[in-house]
């Protein structure tokens, strides 16, 4: 369910940014606009690394992983510049209630806890419908909670540019892709098509392509095809809409769920039929793909990104950008220094 708001003090909930994140100062809250952070991953191929940093098998978004902040917590403080807590919906897992009760300890923003994993199709969906049903015409930004980000402000412009056209473009999906530095394989990319008339440095998307071969990638990076970020912009209206079209037995699972909604006892039951009955769904394979007609992509530029799905993308980044945490030269030395790539 939805926990009570108990703190509105500072824009992020916390002490105050730092590092990269103290270049968000400033920007200004979005004050329509819901944030959805997704944290229900298991991050199976990152445990190995997670269990040496922290001594156990830790979900990649609740490591600290360059500092003394976890993914989840940085991914918090980076949004809670442009989106209010108390419009932010932390998904995840109540197998990981523990870890997320931790990082959201003053009780900001709202949780809501999946009785079981059935992917990012319900992973979006939920929370999309919770906003929908109280305020279908508000804008959402969903966010993954557990991919890096180098340089906030540029990225939240372009987030904050996103909310802009999907305002003068109610029916569009924005998604933000970002420019590939290499042919990498292992990532999603989105082909784009034409400008949008209104907003040119907007693109009609063409084609979903899913961990392409070497060929294939080697291809879209000489293309201009962007990475799919998984940072999605949209009213919740229209997503939801989505949902119902593309996902419509994940839907009537989550329809369950609405209409307990009111009573913490009975909304609890229904959420464990309704997933106990759900199957997994992709959002990006079975809702994105499926939708390109309603989709739009957002070049990104100047922001350095990854989701850190393997140990060497972890240790590629901060080399890259000579930021190395402590925890490396130990797993390096574990690794035979075979982790460097």
């Amino acid at each position: 369910m939805i926990a009570t708001c108990t703190d509105t003090a500072s824009p992020t909930g916390r002490t105050g940014p730092s590092g990269d994140l103290a270049a968000t100062a400033g920007i200004g809250l979005l004050p329509d606009v819901w944030g959805i952070v997704l944290a229900g991953g298991e991050g199976s191929r990152l445990l190995p690394l997670t269990r040496h940093i922290t001594g156990e098998d830790r979900p990649k978004q609740f490591c600290p992983l360059t500092g003394s902040r976890t993914l989840l917590g940085e991914t918090l403080d980076r949004i809670g510049a442009l989106i209010a807590p108390e419009r932010t919906l932390v998904v995840g897992s109540r197998a990981h209630a523990a870890y997320i009760e931790r990082e959201l300890s003053t009780g900001v923003p709202h949780t809501l806890l999946q009785p079981a994993s059935r992917g990012t199709g319900p992973g979006v969906l939920w929370p999309v419908r919770r906003v929908a049903r109280r305020a279908p015409e508000a804008v959402v930004a969903v966010f993954p909670s557990d991919h890096f980000i180098g340089g906030a402000r540029a990225f939240l412009t372009y987030v904050r540019r996103a909310v802009e056209i999907v305002r003068t473009e109610p029916d569009l999906v924005v998604l933000l892709g970002v420019e590939p530095d290499g042919p990498d394989g292992s990532y999603g990319w989105i082909e784009p098509a034409r400008p949008l008339p209104a907003a040119p440095d907007c693109f009609r998307v063409r084609t979903f392509w899913e961990k392409p071969d070497a060929v294939r990638a080697r291809i879209f990076f000489d293309s201009g095809f962007l990475w799919n970020s998984f940072v999605i912009v949209a009213r919740a209206a229209t997503l939801a809409a989505l949902g119902r079209r593309c996902l419509p037995d994940v839907d009537a699972c989550l329809a369950g769920i609405d209409a307990a909604a009111g009573g913490a006892a009975d909304e609890t039951r229904a959420a464990e039929r309704a997933f106990a009955a759900m199957r997994e769904a992709n959002f990006s394979e079975e809702v994105l793909a499926r939708a390109a007609d309603s989709l739009a992509v957002l070049p990104v530029r100047g922001v350095r990104w990854s989701d850190w799905g393997t140990p060497e993308r972890v240790v590629k980044t901060p080399l890259e950008i000579n930021a190395a945490p402590r925890w490396l030269p130990a797993w390096e030395a574990r690794m035979g220094g075979t982790s460097r790539v």
